[in-house]
């Protein structure tokens, strides 16, 4: 597959809950190596969108295409695509090394236990996730910025050509922040990796991300590099808020910096 292919394309999806539309004709397609952040207000169908992509759930309306195939088996899907949650709740005592060596299963060679390849490739994303010191830990009592860097390996262990992340800094700290986006834009540039990741973060994800996606109400808003989509009248029209956008002098990316008004002044806040 070439490097400007698409590896997911939707066509006009739409999905609803019980009688409420949470998505409504929904377009847009990923290349592959594109790091593509999604953005938009709670409840707006971003975690329902990444569902549809790695079939959890299946659209009443559109269609979606993965890797050229207009049908794909849940199984292919499980060895292609990675999955970080936004939360795993989970009370079976498993190990941290146990529930990253998890994502080992469809792509080990072994039939009932891993394999050396597995071992080595399972102990270099834990030194890479800064978790060996975990583990010997159990899942159920790691904290909440623990567990997500865990869910992280777990899915890079699957070694998966397109990675999907909800919210995958929520609970880290800002130098954990820093680093786990590090990490997917160095997967991205040397594995070649397709990673779509949804976030409130809007500054690290116009920093690290290609292309962002800004969602409205369930529908796409608009599609475009983060200079086209950061904009002070696209913030206002999808948050309902003011900022002042400008450029990190760094990177020179777009940065958005909210807007508090308050009696006839105005307080900044950075988003």
């Amino acid at each position: 597959m070439e490097e400007n292919e698409k590896l997911i394309e939707l066509d006009n999806v739409s999905f609803k809950y019980g009688n409420g539309w949470v998505l409504r004709n929904v377009s847009f397609d990923v290349k592959k190596e594109e790091i593509v952040g999604i953005l938009g207000p709670n409840g707006c169908g971003k975690t329902t969108l990444l569902r549809l992509v790695y079939k959890a759930l299946n659209p009443q309306k559109g269609g979606i295409r993965l890797f050229g195939k207009d049908s794909i088996s849940r199984k292919e899907v499980s060895k292609r695509i990675g999955v970080v949650p936004q939360r795993e709740i989970s009370n079976i005592p498993f190990t941290v090394l146990e529930i990253v060596m998890m994502g080992r299963y469809q792509k080990s060679k072994g039939i009932s236990f891993e394999v050396r390849e597995d071992v080595e490739i399972v102990n270099d994303i834990i030194k890479q996730m800064d978790i060996y010191h975990l583990t010997k830990r159990y899942f159920a009592n790691l904290s909440g910025g623990e567990r997500q860097r865990v869910l992280i390996a777990r899915a890079l262990a699957q070694e998966p050509e397109i990675l999907l992340l909800d919210e995958p800094t929520s609970h880290l700290d800002l130098k954990h922040q820093m680093e786990c986006y590090s990490i997917l834009k160095s997967l991205n540039t040397q594995k070649k990796l397709t990673i779509i990741v949804v976030s409130h973060d809007i500054n690290l994800a116009s920093e690290y991300c290609k292309s962002l996606i800004l969602f409205k109400e369930g529908s796409l808003y608009i599609q475009g590099e983060p200079s086209d989509v950061l904009t002070s009248e696209n913030i206002r029209e999808v948050f309902g808020i003011d900022a002042l956008v400008d450029k990190n002098p760094c990177s020179l990316r777009p940065r958005i910096t909210l807007i508090e008004k308050k009696g006839e002044g105005l307080n900044y806040r950075t988003a």
